[in-house]
């Protein structure tokens, strides 16, 4: 009978060893962070077509927040001196076709628009095409596409326009500058504007989050104004509440 009851200790051993394994494995596991479980699809649109400057951005933010943010599909419009794909109608027509391949209560649709503003809107240049979108025209697109969630960038002078129509707790909306002051570097040769430099190309590749993001680039965008005397564009953030916990960055 000994080797039988030694059989039985040894089993005990074992049971026990497979027991201390499963919580070791269980709080690494607890310990990780969440992964995303949700689309993240691009759109990004550079609508000034008769400076390089947008059509640069437009295509660098995208690829950034793609590869920090895991975006998919990315789908970037830009228009030149001759024409291009970045109108209106055009942006419309994308961010609908967008929305039918997303789950519309749990996926997270990133918009990005590039271009000169006004008080009024974005300019929209492609060639001899000139028209202006609206923060109301913009609006209805995005409340078209049904889609629940959405972050909205928008890096144009005068853009913080566009804040009242579009951000809500379902729609985080970040802008280069406030409704009363324009915003700088878009120069013909420039790759980014300061706004899209300070958010995109530095705090977006370092930041785990978008509102820390933005933090930073604010405070980025503010010491380059200041360092060129220019009066602060301000940049703004709103909404987002539900949004925010939805995206995560990938691991660097």
């Amino acid at each position: 009978m000994a080797p039988k009851f030694k059989l039985i200790a040894a089993a005990g051993r074992l049971n026990a060893i497979v027991a201390a394994l499963l919580v070791v494995f269980g709080s690494v596991a607890a310990a990780q962070p969440p992964q995303a479980t949700h689309k993240l699809p691009v759109v990004s649109f550079g609508l000034f077509g008769d400076q390089g400057v947008f059509r640069s951005e437009a295509t660098g933010a995208a690829q950034i927040v793609a590869t920090r943010f895991g975006g998919d599909p990315v789908t970037v419009k830009y228009n030149n001196k001759k024409g291009g794909g970045a109108t209106a109608r055009a942006l419309d027509a994308t961010l609908q076709a967008t929305a039918e391949k997303l789950n519309r209560d749990n996926d997270v649709l990133f918009l990005i628009l590039t271009s000169h503003g006004s008080h009024e809107g974005l300019a929209v240049v492609a060639g001899r095409l000139r028209e202006l979108l609206t923060p109301a025209a913009l609006g209805a697109m995005l409340d078209r596409t049904g889609v629940s969630h959405k972050v909205v960038v928008i890096s144009a002078c005068y853009s913080g326009i566009f804040i009242s129509r579009l951000a809500n707790p379902q729609a985080m909306v970040m802008t280069a500058a406030d409704a009363q002051h324009p915003s700088f570097g878009c120069q013909d040769k420039a790759k980014w504007t300061y706004f899209g430099d300070a958010f995109f190309n530095v705090a977006l590749r370092r930041a785990d989050n978008l509102p820390d993001a933005f933090a930073r680039a604010r405070t980025l965008v503010r010491e380059r104004e200041q360092r060129q005397g220019f009066i602060p564009s301000n940049p703004q953030m709103a909404g987002g509440e539900n949004v925010e916990p939805l995206i995560f960055a990938r691991q660097r």
